[in-house]
């Protein structure tokens, strides 16, 4: 997966926007498990804010579906084989 550690959140929303549904799907999810093992309190994660420009990106491409296109990727039974 590509690194965005130092990318502008424009830069980093720019790049969404150019990703195919499966890396979409791929960052958030990896996005989550970074979450998970983060420490809450630090003011300079940036791991939060790409959740939620992410977020945004996926309910973009697939409105009013609450997210469960990834919801339903994530859940896959070949994708849950491969972790």
């Amino acid at each position: 997966m590509t690194n965005f550690v130092a990318v502008s959140e424009r830069e980093f929303a720019s790049a969404l926007e150019a990703m195919t549904d499966e890396e979409l799907f791929e960052l958030m999810a990896d996005l989550e498990k970074r979450s998970e093992t983060l420490n809450r309190a630090s003011p300079t994660d940036e791991v939060f804010p790409k959740i939620v420009l992410t977020e945004s990106a996926i309910e973009r491409r697939f409105p009013d579906q609450m997210l469960l296109p990834y919801k339903e990727w994530k859940n896959r039974p070949d994708r849950l084989t491969l972790q």
